[in-house]
């Protein structure tokens, strides 16, 4: 069981398909409900740090691209744009709840050479000294593959661990993780919790190719093991809920809990 007193820094992580309606616009309820949500738990003494996606999509969006770019400078023009967007309107939503952001854009070197490291961890509790929200993303428009983490669910997982979280949510587009596939199978359920993760906890995920694995669940059981690494609990569960925030924090898990 999560315990509520334990809990004083949490990362949350959003998804592309939480933030956005299926045109690729942004989904202005989502965002004024999961603002809402983290600037109240703000107010209740708890460090947060919001992990987001949606930089490339949202780019395309504003820039008339209807088919998601294969060249690389395309792609990073996207998220270029994206970015700017995205942090605009997050600005202007957080400020409505007296909170201010500040934005940071990792790259993998900025995690694993020790120097950047420490510069970035400087960085985060500064941030949290002065009492602002740290709003992270991958620096899609300078990042290449060799130092991309390539997935924000990873990416979520590694700055949970930087900042010594004491709790990641990872908000999807299913509850959590199921013990088959539930778009295949209609008595799928929901495991509620995952203490270790082994062979058969992989082979849920699905690996490449199938249903399962492309809808992003191979990288949320990725993430789950930087956690388990770090000792850090972590939690799947529905965006389109997000004031299910509340409720974990209050101990009560309505998804999959990643704890040893």
């Amino acid at each position: 069981m999560l315990k509520p007193e334990n809990i004083k820094r949490i990362v949350i992580k959003i998804g592309t398909s939480t933030l956005t309606h299926r045109t690729g616009r942004l989904d202005l309820r989502h965002i004024e409900t999961l603002t809402r949500v983290l600037s109240d738990i703000k107010n209740m003494g708890l460090d947060v740090v919001l992990v987001t996606s949606g930089a490339i999509g949202v780019g395309m969006s504003k820039l008339g691209m209807t088919i998601r770019p294969k060249e690389l400078r395309y792609k990073q023009a996207a998220a270029s744009v994206g970015q700017c967007e995205l942090m605009h309107i997050y600005d202007k939503f957080f400020l409505d709840y007296s909170q201010v952001v500040g934005q940071i854009l990792i790259t993998k070197s900025d995690i694993v050479e020790e120097n950047r490291r420490e510069k970035v961890e400087n960085t985060f509790e500064a941030l949290f000294e002065l009492g602002a929200i740290p709003v992270v993303n991958e620096n899609d428009t300078t990042g290449v593959d060799e130092i991309l983490f390539g997935d924000n669910d990873t990416l979520s997982a590694e700055v949970a661990a930087l900042v010594g979280a004491d709790l990641l949510i990872i908000f999807s587009d299913i509850d959590g993780l199921y013990d088959c596939d539930p778009r295949e199978n209609g008595d799928a359920k929901i495991i509620k919790r995952v203490t270790e993760i082994n062979d058969d906890i992989r082979a849920l995920a699905g690996g490449a190719g199938t249903k399962l694995g492309t809808g992003g669940m191979v990288t949320k059981i990725h993430a789950a093991e930087v956690c388990f690494e770090n000792d850090i609990p972590m939690v799947i569960t529905n965006g389109a809920k997000l004031e299910n925030t509340y409720d974990i924090i209050a101990g009560n898990v309505p998804g999959t809990l990643f704890m040893k």
